[in-house]
């Protein structure tokens, strides 16, 4: 049995906040040659350029999740048939927070959620963190997670939307520095540890520095773009090899979602004052309602 997931990364370079029709018309370029019902992802604040290559401020161009432009995200993924994941975008929340927030749309035309970028990278970027890790099933598909650029860095974030039933991690990047080297590691050292597929979608040049992923549950990487111009990254994943890897083991050999059982201890972890209970251990106890 497979679940095949048909993947539409657009390694592309920023725009205004404003330009909803260019960006339906590119959206609807890239989608044109490829397999019906596929998860369209664009990178990190992709709608949020003052100039080429130039983030705005997070006041320019905020809106309330759900104003005009997320009404216009609903319509060109439902027209579609797409899941779509438009990167982020900046969210205008109470008073005067703003969040780095990734929406994802439905082929029947609906939001289905929202994330708020847990880990701004402080101190350069300004936004509100939010405060709660997101997982999205894709009805008859899967669960994907969703992370924004540096979250990736932490590994509590992967490991949570990892236990909470993500089988892909979605990564949206605006990354323009050279530590996108690092970031690529990182990535597949998220995939291995958690033994889930990641797709990495970074920003095109003069907005970012490309290399965007797709990596497996094993940590190999699928497809990968290797430099910063506009392209589009194609793959089609099968969701049933995380719970292969899983029963079988990185490599044959490793089911470190088995290593910890009910009957062994509980370990205390001072950093977060809590613990790692084994009882609840492995996250196939979540797969029909994520936990909150």
């Amino acid at each position: 049995m497979a679940r095949p997931l048909p993947l539409i990364l657009a390694q592309a370079p920023g725009r205004p906040a404003d330009d909803l029709a260019g960006f339906a018309t590119d959206v609807e370029r890239r989608v044109k040659l490829h397999a019906p019902g596929a998860l369209v992802v664009y990178p990190e604040l992709h709608l949020g350029e003052s100039a080429p290559g130039v983030p705005a401020a997070p006041q320019e161009g905020a809106e309330p999740l759900d104003g005009k432009r997320d009404a216009a995200f609903a319509e060109l993924a439902g027209d579609l048939g797409i899941w779509l994941i438009p990167g982020s975008v900046y969210e205008r929340g109470t008073g005067d927070r703003v969040h780095n927030t990734t929406p994802v749309y439905s082929p029947q035309g609906e939001r289905l959620a929202a994330y708020r970028k847990i880990c701004p990278w402080r101190p350069y970027e300004t936004t509100t963190p939010g405060n709660r890790f997101e997982v999205v099933d894709l009805a008859g598909v899967g669960r994907i997670g969703l992370s924004i650029c540096y979250d990736t860095w932490f590994p509590e974030i992967s490991r949570h939307l990892a236990w909470m039933g993500a089988e892909l991690i979605v990564n949206v990047v605006r990354t323009t520095t050279s530590d996108r080297a690092q970031e690529v590691v990182l990535n597949r050292a998220n995939a291995i540890t958690n033994q889930v597929f990641v797709a990495s979608v970074n920003s095109a040049a003069p907005s970012g520095m490309g290399r965007s992923l797709v990596i497996d549950p094993q940590g190999t990487v699928r497809a990968k773009t290797v430099d910063a111009g506009n392209s589009t990254l194609t793959d089609v994943i099968d969701l049933d090899e995380v719970s292969n890897v899983r029963h079988y083991g990185t490599a044959g050999l490793n089911r470190i979602w088995d290593q910890f059982r009910p009957g062994d201890p509980a370990l205390e972890l001072p950093l977060y004052g809590g613990r790692i209970d084994p009882a609840i251990w492995n996250p196939a106890h979540t797969t029909e309602e994520p936990p909150r």
